[in-house]
């Protein structure tokens, strides 16, 4: 699982503990471990939800300044399911 640069540090730090993702299908699973920085990310929960489900508040504790923000960033290839990902930032 991996991140734009700019979120990387709020996620470490832990002010960020879930992601928006547009995939075909899910690329994580629950308990799965993706390294970020000297630590991993481990995911807590993946649920797919609807893309009106996006509110302004989902999009900023995602780390964006609005929906469209995360949009932009959120659709990999040619995916159109949306996936809610819950996850906590372990230091090594």
């Amino acid at each position: 699982m991996t991140f734009t640069k700019r979120l990387r540090e709020p996620i470490m730090r832990g002010e960020i503990t879930c992601s928006v993702r547009i995939w075909r299908k899910p690329h994580v699973k629950v308990g799965g471990r993706y390294r970020l920085g000297s630590g991993f990310v481990e995911v807590k929960s993946i649920r797919q939800i609807a893309l009106s489900d996006i509110t302004p508040a989902l999009a900023r504790r995602s780390g964006f300044a609005g929906v469209v923000d995360l949009l932009k960033v959120a659709k990999h290839g040619a995916g159109e399911n949306v996936y809610l990902i819950d996850f906590d930032y372990r230091a090594a």
